[in-house]
């Protein structure tokens, strides 16, 4: 098995230490022209970006639509390289990307989140890569928030020998209407960093929001959740951009808004800190009891309805409880959604206990 070998990866050589900003790797979603390219291209060099990264084949949702400049736009990606002496980053999704951004001298490829859903698109892209570790390669999440497949890509590309690996959350994708584009979910990143703490994980929030606005805020909130940097689209002429315009922003608003950001002091601990983590740990331990206890008596009238010939869902009753949840949560200081996510996981396993009784024959 070599599927340790993400625990094994080495530095990404182009993070460096920004000092009160944090890394950033920016460009336009995509490269539209030569002229557009450098400009960009010089703009952010002049803000202090070091890696640039622009799109050259765009695997958009609708066909007819702008689907980027293709193999083509290497050569741009090359002048700017030469030019500002920038690490310069593409998307790749197939063999043949792999082979052309290899032979063009691009330092760093990133797989999107339709590829990094394929197992054999990135075993494929995989395969290209064998035998070239000098390439940095960055893994978005999948479109879903699965976990093992995104780990599987991470893994498919450390087992092909590259050494030098990261990961983007962009977000995950949904149906219906939402405040962002692609729903954060947070937690599956922070996973992903419980288990290999040492991979590199970047935040896309040009992605992850959608819209201008929330580049900032989402930002900020990757970086108090300690990112180690941003992944922003920035174009020259963001309204006039052939693709996503609606989420890049200018170099000058980019600027603004990395000036902005908060860096926050990761290993400060101070008495205080650690008598509050105190708090928290004795409050954990009061609810896993009080569950505990709650379960308990769900048993005991799951044990009621048995006997009494009685189904286990009572709609009207679960409705009662999550309704009287939801008044109070203005008073408790909590979020409506917060509580119906906890009270209907919590109805969950109410189900599944009761149903467990039911079909024990020993009661």
């Amino acid at each position: 098995m070599k599927d340790n070998l993400l625990n094994n990866i080495t530095p990404l050589p182009f993070v460096m230490s920004c000092g009160s900003t944090p890394f950033v790797i920016a460009g336009p979603c995509s490269a539209e022209s030569l002229e557009q390219t450098l400009e960009t291209a010089r703009a952010l060099k002049s803000i202090g970006i070091t890696v640039f990264r622009a799109g050259l084949w765009k695997p958009r949702t609708l066909p007819g639509t702008f689907e980027g400049v293709g193999a083509k736009g290497l050569e741009w990606l090359r002048l700017v390289k030469h030019e500002t002496g920038m690490t310069v980053a593409t998307e790749v999704a197939t063999r043949e990307h792999v082979e052309a951004a290899i032979d063009a001298g691009i330092d760093v490829l990133w797989i999107g989140a339709r590829t990094c859903t394929d197992p054999f698109a990135v075993q494929e892209i995989a395969d290209a890569l064998n035998g070239h570790n000098e390439i940095a390669v960055l893994v978005k999440n999948p479109v879903t928030p699965d976990l093992d497949l995104w780990i599987g890509a991470l893994q498919r590309i450390a087992n092909a020998g590259v050494t030098m690996i990261g990961a983007i959350l962009r977000g995950f994708s949904h149906y219906g209407n939402n405040y962002y584009r692609n729903v954060p979910e947070w937690q599956v990143a922070i996973e992903l960093n419980r288990r290999y703490p040492h991979l590199p994980i970047f935040c896309d929030p040009s992605h992850m929001g959608g819209k201008r606005n929330l580049i900032a805020p989402l930002s900020q909130q990757a970086i108090d959740m300690g990112f180690d940097g941003l992944f922003i689209e920035s174009h020259c002429s963001p309204d006039e951009a052939l693709s996503d315009k609606d989420q890049q922003i200018s170099p000058q608003e980019l600027k603004n808004i990395v000036n902005s950001l908060i860096i926050r002091e990761k290993n400060l601990s101070t008495e205080t800190l650690e008598v509050l983590r105190q708090h928290i740990d004795a409050c954990d331990n009061e609810l896993l009891n009080i569950l505990s206890k709650r379960i308990e008596v769900c048993r005991m009238i799951g044990t009621y309805k048995k006997e009494n010939g009685m189904q286990v869902v009572q709609t009207n009753r679960y409705d009662t409880i999550l309704q009287k949840c939801l008044n109070q949560a203005d008073d408790l200081g909590l979020s409506r959604e917060f509580l119906k996510t906890i009270m209907s996981a919590i109805h969950q396993e109410s189900v599944r206990q009761q149903i467990e009784i039911m079909n024990d024959n020993a009661v």
